[in-house]
């Protein structure tokens, strides 16, 4: 009996025992929180209630050279309330909740008016202070709200709180879309490409900060928004693009692409003073057929070149001393070998012609030939010549993406018996069409390299922080003579060669075609079933004799049977430049000055007082002889313009010819004839005779023609 009470009583004591402990430990824990702890411990108490939210800036637009816009940041906002505010009492919530609850269900057509009735009284019976009204919410909807009963208050009397966020928005959709560059990802992973991507920094602005308190599970609004740190916006990228000239080239582009049912291709078009881009546009075919700015091609795709090269071959040789334009050069009718390889021109049959004409043929053999001959036995002074104009050096761009310029040297363990004369006709190298069309650039620009330029301005409040000015990165790639002797044969490419084509009645074009086979990767020209691949190139300038523009349009692999570059690209080029010259005033030449003496206009019959005025803007004189009508015929007496009147007499058919369109139905039509048209330009002929007696409502034809009425000279 008395083993069972004392092992009861241990039990006891055990359970005693391990309260106290327990309590001791208790007590120990709380002191040491309190005493070491509690600084941790109220920090994550605070951040679990209060927190530092970042306010995002404003980014930056990026604007066309004319100040339009290309991208910009639209505000969308979320709007809520605070139901409960001492501003809004119970009667004024009362008088006014029916028509706010009509008003947001009008407006957001997402609920009836009946149940945004009862959202608002349910949060004005729970105290909520950070009601949920509506997420992206555009600005005019947001306007349209702050006139809504008890919003209409005012910021703080109507409880409404706005909370902006910004999506960026391209106005012109894909035109120039790899350009102006796009967002991808979100959050940490987010990244942006083209001008976006190269100039965020500016673009992005600095984040601002306010306090947030948390008011329900997942609410939260600003502890005190008059002193929250605001934000400082991004500043603006302008542009040397212009979008009237972007969307004349991806319109041309893209026709030509659908007609030949080419992989992709891309245009460049560039100031030549300047190096500025006014149009850059890259189409690629999608998998749904259509045409989209998928990639770069224009600053990123490094390939062979093909027969464009051909013109940095000739620019070492000539600068060399190496030809002339009328060195003669076999060709052997199109057809030799190097190392065993046989080489051919697209059209066999030349033979012994001069430098001049293997350049505007386009001439493979004549061209290599040429090449071999002045450098075999020093390959390396060719290269050296082509590292002095320096196109194997990346042009270090505003956006990222340029594909790196090779240019191989007789170090290269690449190199071999073929390289010389394969690499005069523009393989075994690689370049992006940006680096082809700077060379061009700077021939047209009578020998100055200059760096191509996206961007021209960076601006902040409107205000411009920096000026990037036209950079020249090679002052002379070769002797002025050499370049006068580069554009006398680009000029002939298009005058009497291989795109005369695009020859143009109106200005001269300069310019080469290129055509290259593409090699897949490393494995050749042809593999397996693959056919060969072909991409058709034109790069050139305009005008030839005042150049203003260079271009240049690369097709990859057209399959409606033609692939050469005069054939596919020359076409947009010079649809482009057509247009160009049409809409530019700046790029026509003006016709020279009339030598003859005593020069006098040519002129149409019309009102006494405007031929008066026209011949007085002009500086000569004239003199209107005195009569009953207005109307006028100039005429030369002695080296003076004589204005003599004409009279038309009711009833009588007047002489219009001579006249313009308008001033000729004037005239008719006030005699009451009933007028029938043929032609355009002057009156040359009549159906009636001057003089004859007419009646009103006779029809009468009067023939038009393109001329202009010659003024009559008296001895």
């Amino acid at each position: 009996m008395k083993d069972i009470k004392k092992d009861i009583l241990l039990r006891v004591y055990l359970v005693y025992l391990g309260v106290l402990l327990f309590g001791l430990f208790i007590i120990a824990r709380v002191i040491i929180i309190q005493q070491f702890e509690k600084k941790e411990y109220s920090e994550m108490a605070l951040k679990q209630e209060i927190y530092l939210e970042e306010l995002e800036a404003i980014r930056g637009n990026i604007c066309a050279d004319d100040g339009t816009l290309l991208a910009v940041s639209i505000p969308i906002f979320e709007i809520r309330m605070d139901v409960v505010t001492d501003s809004i009492t119970d009667a004024v919530f009362r008088k006014n909740v029916d028509s706010l609850a009509i008003c947001l269900s009008g407006l957001f057509n997402d609920k009836s008016s009946t149940e945004y009735k009862d959202m608002l009284w349910e949060a004005r019976r729970n105290n909520v202070r950070y009601l949920l009204i509506q997420r992206d919410v555009t600005y005019p909807d947001l306007n349209k709200m702050r006139k809504f009963p008890i919003f209409r208050r005012g910021k703080y009397k109507g409880g409404l709180i706005v909370i902006p966020r910004y999506e960026r928005e391209l106005p012109y959709q894909s035109l120039a879309r790899r350009i102006v560059g796009y967002e991808s990802g979100e959050g940490t992973e987010k990244v942006y490409v083209g001008i976006e991507g190269s100039f965020t920094k500016n673009l992005q602005g600095t984040n601002g900060q306010r306090l947030m308190r948390r008011i329900g599970n997942q609410a939260w609004m600003p502890v005190d928004p008059e002193n929250q740190v605001e934000p400082k916006n991004g500043d603006d990228i302008i542009t040397t693009l212009d979008v009237n000239l972007q969307d004349l080239a991806e319109s041309a582009l893209r026709r030509e692409l659908i007609a030949d049912s080419a992989d992709h291709g891309c245009v460049i078009l560039m100031e030549v003073n300047t190096g500025y881009i006014r149009a850059m546009a890259n189409l690629g075919r999608t998998n749904e057929g259509t045409y989209a700015e998928i990639f770069n091609y224009a600053i990123g795709e490094s390939q062979e070149t093909g027969s464009t090269f051909k013109l940095a071959s000739f620019l070492v040789a000539l600068d060399d001393g190496k030809i002339n334009l009328e060195t003669p050069v076999n060709c052997s009718g199109g057809v030799t070998t190097y190392a065993g390889r046989k080489m051919e021109d697209s059209h066999h049959g030349l033979g012994v012609i001069s430098a001049r004409q293997v350049f505007e043929k386009s001439s493979n053999v004549g061209t290599s030939r040429m090449i071999y001959s002045a450098y075999a036995a020093t390959p390396q002074k060719f290269i050296d010549g082509l590292y002095r104009i320096g196109i194997n050096r990346p042009l270090k761009l505003q956006i990222a993406g340029e594909g790196r310029p090779y240019i191989k040297n007789t170090k290269s363990k690449y190199w071999s018996a073929l390289s010389l004369p394969w690499m005069s006709i523009g393989y075994e190298i690689s370049l992006a069409p940006i680096h082809l069309l700077t060379l061009y650039n700077a021939v047209a620009n009578n020998g100055a390299m200059m760096k191509p330029l996206l961007v021209r301005e960076i601006r902040r409040n409107g205000r411009v922080i920096q000026k990037i000015r036209p950079v020249t990165i090679n002052p002379q790639i070769v002797s002025p003579a050499a370049i006068r002797n580069a554009q006398a044969l680009l000029l002939g490419v298009v005058e009497e060669g291989t795109g005369a084509s695009i020859k143009s009645p109106h200005y001269k074009i300069a310019g080469k075609t290129g055509t290259a086979q593409i090699a897949a990767n490393n494995k050749g020209y042809r593999q397996g079933t693959r056919q060969v691949q072909y991409k058709g190139t034109f790069v050139g300038y305009f005008p030839a004799d005042n150049p203003k523009y260079s271009c240049i349009v690369v097709i990859n692999n057209p399959k409606k049977g033609k692939y050469y570059g005069g054939a596919v690209a020359a076409p947009v080029f010079k649809e482009l430049s057509d247009k160009l010259y049409a809409i530019r005033p700046d790029i026509i030449i003006p016709l020279p000055r009339d030598t003859v003496d005593n020069p006098f206009p040519l002129v149409h019959p019309g009102e006494s007082r405007e031929l008066s005025e026209a011949f007085a803007s002009l500086g000569m004189k004239s003199q209107t002889i005195a009569g009953q009508s207005f109307w006028g015929k100039p005429e030369i007496s002695h080296d003076k313009i004589i204005i003599s009147q004409q009279v038309f007499t009711p009833g009588i058919m007047p002489d219009v010819t001579g006249m313009g369109l308008k001033d000729a139905l004037f005239v008719l039509e006030r005699q009451g004839l009933n007028v029938l048209i043929n032609g355009k330009g002057a009156v040359v002929k009549q159906s009636l005779a001057p003089g004859s007696l007419i009646r009103k409502g006779m029809p009468v034809v009067i023939d038009l023609r393109l001329t202009q009425y010659k003024l009559k000279i008296e001895a």
